[in-house]
């Protein structure tokens, strides 16, 4: 199984990029993390908010696989602890499908796009910089495989 992180926003710090991977190269191939960067929408002064959303999920629908299972990062999704991830990714893995975790703008996922999802999940009811999000994510799948293969990490 595959996880693509697909989320909006370019040029990422090097501290984001270092703790990603950091993570990413713990993970096994039949549990890897693939991070693309989708652009962001154009935002300024007068800027229309509606139509950078709808952007940003125009090419989010674009890289999306016919077969994945979609699961939208949203705060209004349902939070899991990282017991219940590990459940929720080897109900992945059984499924056979690949899982594409989707991660919007500052403005977060068009409403269809959202509608879209097969899961919505939320990290944290607090709003997290998107990129300590990307951190994050990729520390708590390998904290869930971890869990999933009975490794001590998770402790």
């Amino acid at each position: 199984m595959r996880i693509r992180l697909l989320a909006v926003g370019t040029r990422m710090p090097g501290w984001v990029t270092q703790g990603v991977e950091e993570y990413r190269k713990r993970m096994p191939r039949d549990f890897a993390l693939e991070v693309e960067e989708i652009a962001p929408g154009k935002r300024g002064k007068n800027a229309d908010t509606t139509r950078a959303i709808v952007a940003e999920s125009e090419r989010i629908r674009a890289r999306l696989r016919g077969n994945e299972r979609v699961v939208a990062l949203e705060v209004g999704g349902k939070a899991w602890s990282t017991e219940q991830l590990a459940r929720e990714a080897e109900s992945w893995r059984l499924e056979g499908r690949d899982v594409a975790l989707l991660v919007g703008g500052p403005d977060g996922l068009e409403p269809g796009l959202s509608a879209r999802a097969d899961q919505r999940w939320s990290l944290s009811p607090l709003t997290l910089p998107h990129p300590l999000v990307r951190i994050l994510l990729a520390e708590q799948l390998y904290r869930a495989w971890t869990l999933m293969v009975g490794h001590p990490y998770h402790r």
